[in-house]
């Protein structure tokens, strides 16, 4: 088999993905070149994205304009994270003490329970994903912060359009995480409409990355990339026809980069749909399969995560944000699993992180 390279016990096919890009954060260079550097804090900084965009600030602005917090240790191995502090966000008076003392112009709210990890813990999850976002609102408007708090497609329910689903529709989740992120974006709109808070949002699909997962919904999306190099093998809990939308990590960074960037006066809404590309577990076993010719899949099916599922957009139409701040996916899936692969590869050695955020 020539044309296959040996990875543990696995057989994968040579030159079957595409290298990775010399600097995938180039793109990120032209906004740092014509907009001031913020002071951003992060919320929840260790969790699905915040050591990523951590990462992509510094790399825009320099070490000193981020300061990362969470309400767990430092992991031993967190060699990418600087300026990191222990923070409450159901703690107010917390939250206010570090933006003044560390002069903070901006948040970024990542401090969240996802959608399964909330329906086992709902009194938790309505602490974190409410009451935490009340704190931050309150702060930010009277220290005149810009916002961003994400929301997800787990905002809209069984009784919205499923495909290419728009930025205003019926939004009925069932789901604590949804209510509470509908909450959030409601909320938010309130308190820039009443107290000018620059308040700014975005429903997130799933994201595939390289961090942990978190209790997501989606979270398959990427712990079968794990399983195909681990066990050359992936049960997964959703049915082979679930179509989600999805998008990759660096993209997630540059949509958050870019509508935190944009001029308010031209933004026509205060939270929008981003996307990427939509996919079913089929779908993406196939690709997987083009790397890995032996790679097998089987089902079997969570009945509380097919139903939050089956309950969310098969597709997202985020045309109003490509129109009003310019955004732009770089990333398809089959991008998506080639940079996926060669990540992989690199760190072949070590074992691969993981996240999804739906």
């Amino acid at each position: 088999m020539n044309n296959l390279k040996v990875f543990g016990r696995l057989q994968i096919a040579k030159r079957s993905y595409s290298p990775l890009p010399v600097d995938p954060l180039l793109r990120f260079k032209t906004i740092s070149q014509t907009q001031k550097a913020p002071k951003v804090l992060i919320t929840g900084s260790l969790g699905q994205l915040g050591r990523g965009l951590n990462s992509v600030y510094k790399y825009m602005y320099g070490s000193e304009c981020v300061v990362m917090s969470d309400i767990v240790r430092l992991p031993e191995n967190a060699t990418d994270v600087s300026d990191y502090n222990y923070l409450d966000i159901l703690n107010q008076s917390s939250i206010e003490e570090i933006v003044v003392n560390r002069n903070i112009d901006t948040i970024v709210h990542f401090s969240a329970l996802l959608s399964a990890v909330g329906e086992q813990n709902v009194p938790l999850a309505l602490q974190v994903n409410c009451r935490g976002v009340e704190n931050i609102l309150q702060v930010a408007a009277k220290h005149k912060l810009r916002v961003f708090i994400p929301s997800t497609i787990g905002a809209f329910g069984p009784t919205t359009p499923r495909e290419n689903t728009p930025d205003l529709t019926v939004q009925c989740p069932t789901t604590i995480y949804g209510v509470s992120k509908v909450y959030a974006e409601r909320l938010g709109e309130y308190f820039n409409h009443r107290f000018g808070v620059d308040f700014r949002s975005m429903r997130f699909p799933g994201i595939i990355s390289a961090t942990k997962p978190g209790g997501g919904t989606t979270d398959y999306a990427i712990q079968i990339f794990y399983d195909a190099l681990q066990k050359g093998k992936h049960t997964c809990y959703l049915r082979p026809d679930t179509r989600l939308p999805m998008m990759y990590d660096t993209d997630c960074m540059a949509s958050i980069i870019q509508l935190l960037s944009a001029e308010s006066e031209t933004l026509k809404r205060r939270t929008y749909n981003v996307t990427g590309f939509s996919f079913t577990p089929e779908e993406i076993a196939d690709a997987i399969r083009r790397v890995i010719p032996s790679f097998e899949i089987d089902y079997d099916i969570c009945p509380i995560r097919q139903a939050i599922a089956d309950s969310w957009p098969m597709s997202l139409d985020d045309s109003e944000a490509r129109k009003d701040w310019g955004w732009n996916p770089e990333y398809g899936l089959e991008e998506t699993v080639q940079v996926m692969f060669a990540l992989l590869r690199r760190e072949e050695d070590k074992p691969t992180k993981i996240v999804s955020t739906a």
